[in-house]
């Protein structure tokens, strides 16, 4: 039987052995922390220190971030499923649960890390952020140089599909005269850009930016494309109407009239004497303010609020998931077996790259930045071309279409695609752009 000095030396060696322990534990999580959070680009100095300078950018993940991501989704707490048998309460669990799985076990970043290292990005310092871009000139005399603008949940993963088809035409069934330079940068607070730690990047002044971009890749005479945010940054630019920007193409063009948005704003029915394809835009517009828009609403308001999604490599893949109901039903099918226009690595290529680059929070900032009628008409006075992807949030009638641009220089509805297009689509997508832009070689 021990006494009283035996239980106290019992109780202080137990307890040098928890501290001791709690201090390895401790050392250990510090140095976990420290090779999770070690640089994953590698860019060269600036020359001279002029940070406007055009740097090479090479991207290389430590070995470290990739273990400490399966471990967080092999570790992830799952809710119960939902209590339906749709996707009507969110993306459902079985969804999230096969997503995880391929995720944790037969996913692998080396693929797309070194697909970006095949291509040539680059580094530029503008108006005091890091700008990263991809930049990839044709062979052919005479491309047309073209700036590419991603949007939310998208990246620069979103482009990847188009950049041959269009620098390289002959290689793919097309013609030396529809050859491309393309330019395709990450927004601020996306990707390998670097995130704004003041207030002011919204669309417009991502735009100016973007024309600097060009300016100091030593272009002067240029198109571009976008959409989502990437439709938003292009029409600001043709806006401003830089005499270099001759011309942009949407696949996410903002054409509602404003008695259809003040319907939709106050619930009220569609108005009178709607056209068969105008009543579907209405109804999808509806569908999406009534059951889609949480996302933004959440982003536009409370983005710091989004921890979770910095936190959670499952959580953040659920968030991006969510956008609108006809991608998330592709990519549930996707991860079911499916053959879609996207694979389960396209869809991992793009979440895998948000959660390295930590950009969940920095990327939903620009919901909160923005202050623009996202589907109203800018009157944009430059040439416009517009495709029409039928699974987009909505699809742009043509009336309200060449109301919303005056100089409307090409329109196609083409029978398959999403909010994704150029990733979804790409072949499709490449046509519409080689034909959009014919008329301003």
């Amino acid at each position: 039987m021990l006494d009283i000095t035996d239980l106290y030396t019992s109780s202080r060696r137990r307890f040098i052995g928890v501290a001791a322990a709690s201090l390895a534990a401790a050392s250990l999580s510090r140095l976990a922390f420290a090779e999770t959070t070690q640089p994953i680009t590698e860019v060269a100095p600036p020359l001279g220190g002029d940070k406007t300078a055009i740097r090479p950018l090479r991207v290389h993940v430590p070995e470290s971030q990739l273990v400490d991501l399966r471990r967080r989704i092999n570790s992830t707490r799952w809710p119960e499923r939902e209590t339906v048998t749709d996707a009507s309460q969110g993306v459902q669990l079985a969804t999230m649960q096969k997503l995880a799985r391929y995720w944790s076990t037969d996913y692998n970043w080396r693929k797309v890390e070194a697909r970006l290292n095949a291509l040539p990005q680059f580094v530029t310092e503008i108006d005091g952020l890091d700008i990263h871009f991809i930049h990839v000139r044709s062979k052919h005399q005479n491309a047309l140089p073209v700036i590419v603008t991603h949007g939310w949940p998208g990246s620069i993963i979103e482009q990847l599909k188009i950049i041959d088809p269009l620098t390289n035409p002959t290689a793919h069934g097309g013609n030396a005269l529809d050859a491309f330079d393309i330019v395709i940068p990450s927004l601020p607070g996306y990707g390998f850009s670097g995130k704004p730690t003041t207030t002011g990047w919204d669309p417009a002044r991502i735009a100016r930016a973007w024309i600097v971009l060009m300016k100091r890749l030593g272009y002067t005479r240029y198109v571009a494309q976008g959409g989502d945010w990437g439709n938003a940054v292009t029409e600001q630019m043709a806006l401003i109407a830089p005499p270099e920007l001759v011309g942009i193409h949407t696949n996410m063009p903002a054409t509602v009239p404003d008695d259809i948005a003040n319907a939709l704003k106050y619930g009220n029915p569609p108005p009178a004497g709607l056209s068969p394809d105008e009543k579907h835009a209405f109804d999808q517009l509806d569908y999406f303010y009534k059951h889609g828009l949480g996302y933004a609403q959440e982003m536009a308001n409370r983005p710091q609020t989004l921890y979770g999604i910095e936190d959670s490599p499952i959580g953040l893949a659920a968030w991006m998931l969510d956008h609108d109901a006809a991608s998330q039903a592709m990519i549930a099918r996707v991860f079911d077996g499916q053959t879609e226009g996207l694979t389960r690595d396209d869809v991992l290529d793009n979440v895998t790259l948000y959660w390295l680059t930590n950009t969940g929070v920095s990327s939903a900032r620009l919901y909160w930045e923005n202050k623009l009628n996202f589907f109203a008409p800018k009157h944009v006075a430059i040439p416009v071309a517009v495709s029409v992807f039928p699974d987009e949030i909505y699809a742009a009638p043509q009336s309200w279409t060449e109301k919303a641009y005056p100089k409307l220089i090409h329109y196609n509805r083409l029978p398959k695609g999403g909010h994704f297009a150029a990733w979804e689509q790409p072949q499709a997508f490449t046509e519409e752009v080689r034909v959009s832009f014919r008329t301003l070689r």
